[in-house]
């Protein structure tokens, strides 16, 4: 089970040059929108990480306007954790955090190996497979097999946000089922 205490939202490279080469992208967005929205409420924190954005943009606005405060990395490495400033806001902010939930693009690259890293520094990594993509479903599908075979544990948006109340009865639970919907 994801304990939310221990957890955080990495959501890696939803940035405005890739949306016309992503296929399933709205989606994508709308399930990252769906995260946000939830581990907000659930006071859940998030990391935006961002590849580049003088070249590639900055982080779409349907995700950014949803974000009341969150930790904002630029990067120019694929690997989130080779990024100085990610490791060290992990180490000092964030040290109490085993759960990691994972989601952006691309799932080949950027997210496969960040979750890599993830996984070889002992946290729990959890993908948010429909809400990651790539421009091409192989490359997609064989990130996923990837990263399924060396770890980390793939689920849906909404299974992940249900995991995160495990009860009807939590005080969220309608508010929730509203953002689901």
């Amino acid at each position: 089970m994801i304990n939310p205490k221990e957890s955080l939202l990495i959501i890696i490279d939803v940035q405005e040059k890739f949306r016309p080469v992503l296929a399933d992208i709205d989606k994508v967005i709308s399930n990252i929108v769906k995260l946000v929205k939830v581990f907000q409420l659930l006071e859940i924190p998030i990391l935006v990480c961002e590849q580049y954005p003088k070249g590639l943009g900055e982080t779409v606005g349907e995700i950014k306007n949803e974000l009341a405060g969150y930790d904002y990395i630029e990067k120019t490495s694929f690997d989130c954790f080779r990024n100085e400033e990610f490791s060290d806001l992990l180490k000092k902010k964030y040290s109490d955090k085993k759960y990691l939930i994972i989601c952006g693009i691309e799932s080949h690259v950027c997210v496969f190996q960040s979750v890599i890293s993830a996984l070889s520094q002992g946290y729990n990594v959890y993908l948010a497979a429909d809400a990651a993509a790539s421009r091409k479903k192989p490359d997609y599908e064989i990130a996923l097999r990837r990263i399924e075979s060396e770890g980390a544990k793939p689920a849906s948006t909404e299974m992940l946000i249900f995991q995160m109340i495990a009860d009807s009865k939590h005080k969220y639970f309608k508010e929730i089922s509203r953002i689901v919907r």
